[in-house]
């Protein structure tokens, strides 16, 4: 098994309602795309233009890219999606588990070498940085943090949440820019280890599943997330909403997709890759402040609400195989010395 809480999500996963996606699945006209929630990434006008502009229905679905790829195993003698959306090393590990299948899309010469796996297991279809998402309006007066170190100080207890990294892609990613931000590397997660071992004395929130709605509410004022998921809230949604990407620097990080091996609609879910890498898809992740893998289809309009490129140079490619290697033994760690 790729990573330890495999065992209890594959439990998890059985209760998930699978019949009932599994009848949807077998529709004329549908695919079903696990781990695609309308409020990550945009992925609600993503499956709405999908559907526009192909006929093909694909359903909303919440799950994080731990909990798909685990229902993916679960389900490998009668696969129910036709096509998964996760963050790059669960690309790997799904690989790994021969669950996906081969699939060169459209467009697959423009993505560049190393995003995206040789023979089409795996590829990227946009990209995000990792930093600090900040309700302004919820700090109670502190002002905006500016480092990882920030986060641990006593004006922020109760305000920092994360997605658990034992399972979310995306709390895994804050592990890794923390653990590389504080001197570890890939084979050395004690500085992560350590780091949230302080941060749960300042009482952090540690939700399973995406938390853009609570941010913008001022439930969670100072997430762990996305470039993209803030420049959505100030401009799209009007939040006063900042976005730091850490002085002491941080990761960017793909996102891929893959077809499902023995999906029950194929055609369909290859029509869906062909078109997240279309124009019309590629703009959406743009449009949505993603770094879209295909440059071109990035307008100037969405690239004027980016944080200057100085600031960006903090924030850098890694090692993904080496990434996707170590996260199991992260997760064993975080699960035994954290919490």
């Amino acid at each position: 098994m790729p990573f330890p809480r495999l065992r209890q999500t594959l439990l998890a996963a059985a209760l998930l309602g699978i019949s009932g996606v599994a009848s949807a699945a077998q529709a004329s006209g549908n695919a079903i795309c696990y781990n695609c929630p309308p409020e990550w990434a945009d992925w609600g006008s993503q499956l709405r233009l999908i559907q526009q502009e192909t006929g093909i229905n694909v359903p909303q679905d919440n799950k994080n890219s731990g909990q798909s790829l685990a229902q993916l195993v679960a389900e490998r003698s009668n696969p129910v999606a036709d096509v998964v959306y996760y963050g790059v090393s669960f690309g790997i590990q799904a690989a790994d588990e021969n669950v996906i299948e081969p699939y060169q899309p459209a467009h697959w010469d423009e993505i560049p070498e190393g995003l995206k796996d040789p023979e089409g297991h795996w590829f990227t279809i946009h990209s995000g940085t990792m930093g600090l998402m900040v309700n302004v309006d919820a700090l109670d007066g502190a002002p905006v943090p500016t480092s990882w170190s920030d986060l641990l100080k006593p004006e922020y207890r109760g305000m920092v949440g994360y997605l658990d990294p034992a399972s979310a892609f995306v709390g895994y990613v804050g592990a890794v820019a923390i653990n590389l931000a504080l001197g570890g590397d890939m084979d050395d997660f004690s500085p992560a280890i350590d780091y949230f071992n302080e941060l749960a004395a300042n009482q952090p929130i540690v939700p399973q599943q995406t938390s853009y709605a609570r941010v913008l509410s001022g439930e969670i004022p100072i997430l762990l997330d996305y470039d993209f998921n803030a420049y959505r809230a100030r401009h799209s949604d009007g939040a006063n909403v900042e976005f730091v990407i850490p002085e002491e620097g941080s990761v960017v990080v793909p996102y891929v997709m893959s077809l499902v091996k023995n999906g029950p609609n194929p055609d369909n879910g290859r029509a869906v890759l062909d078109f997240v890498l279309s124009d019309q898809g590629q703009a959406v992740w743009a449009n949505a402040y993603l770094r879209p893998v295909r440059e071109s289809a990035i307008s100037e309009e969405a690239r004027e609400v980016f944080l200057p490129d100085s600031d960006y140079a903090r924030a850098k490619t890694v090692d993904y195989d080496a990434m996707a290697a170590a996260q199991r033994s992260f997760s064993e760690r975080y699960q035994a010395e954290v919490r």
